[in-house]
């Protein structure tokens, strides 16, 4: 069946996720999410009386993926006006007005009245004059770091996390050095890590983690596998692509 909607644009997409549950609009030709938005959603863990902050929200699609856990409310903060204007659709299309409050800002410049019990960021991979930029202006933000690095990130992180929150990534493995070397110069230390493989015999190209200021002890979790032998989607992903809650299940 073709989904439609009023607030779809012309260059728009409108796809569905968590088996209808989440409805997206994206850029046909602009930036677009892909597998580790729904993998942090699924890794970041929620109670129901946090309020929860996003840096970088894009198309707000990992807040969107959140709503189906408990929590108090989210502020999505985005610099580009445009993704901004997406993301904000994209709460009204799913009537997550009074859950959701996307705000358009520089979060290098974000201040808010209040500090965060669970923040969270998908922040841009590839370093500034790292390997090439688009021809669309929009999807080299959303994927080099133009605006911001992973060190400015995690210091608004140190300033606005509550003392007893949790701060969750999805990054590159290749820069899980300069992650933490940001997490430690703010204050914070691993919680818990869990690695992404696209195969079982492959080496993990992201890495999924939580940050806290004050760990009990660091969680090596059991590494994720997305594909399997015959190239289908390992149970688990198909699971994690279904919707499964904060219990881990469905």
């Amino acid at each position: 069946m073709k989904l439609s909607s009023p607030l779809k644009g012309d260059d728009e997409t409108l796809d569905s996720f968590y088996m209808g549950r989440i409805l997206v609009l994206q850029k046909k030709k602009g930036y677009r999410f892909s597998v580790d938005a729904p993998l942090l959603a699924d890794f970041i863990r929620t109670r129901a009386d946090d309020e929860i902050l996003e840096l970088g929200t894009g198309t707000g699609i990992i807040s969107l993926l959140l709503s189906i856990k408990t929590f108090k409310h989210i502020t999505a903060v985005e610099i580009q006006e445009s993704l901004a204007d997406l993301a904000r659709r994209n709460v009204r299309m799913n009537k997550l007005d009074k859950k959701i409050t996307v705000v358009r800002e520089d979060l290098r410049r974000f201040q808010p009245e209040k500090k965060f019990d669970v923040i969270f960021s998908n922040p841009p991979y590839l370093k500034k004059g790292e390997g090439h930029l688009s021809s669309s202006e929009e999807k080299s933000i959303a994927k080099h770091e133009l605006k911001c690095d992973i060190f400015d990130i995690m210091e608004r992180i140190g300033t606005l996390l509550a003392k007893q929150g949790k701060a969750y990534f999805v990054f590159q493995t290749k820069r899980k050095k300069e992650l933490f070397q940001a997490a430690e110069r703010n204050g914070m230390r691993t919680e818990s890590i869990r690695f992404v493989h696209s195969r079982k015999e492959s080496p993990p190209n992201l890495l999924l983690v939580s940050f806290s200021f004050s760990p009990e002890r660091e969680n090596i979790m059991p590494p994720f596998i997305l594909y399997d032998e015959e190239g289908n989607y390992t149970p688990e992903a198909e699971e994690i692509f279904r919707g499964r809650g904060d219990d881990g299940r469905s």
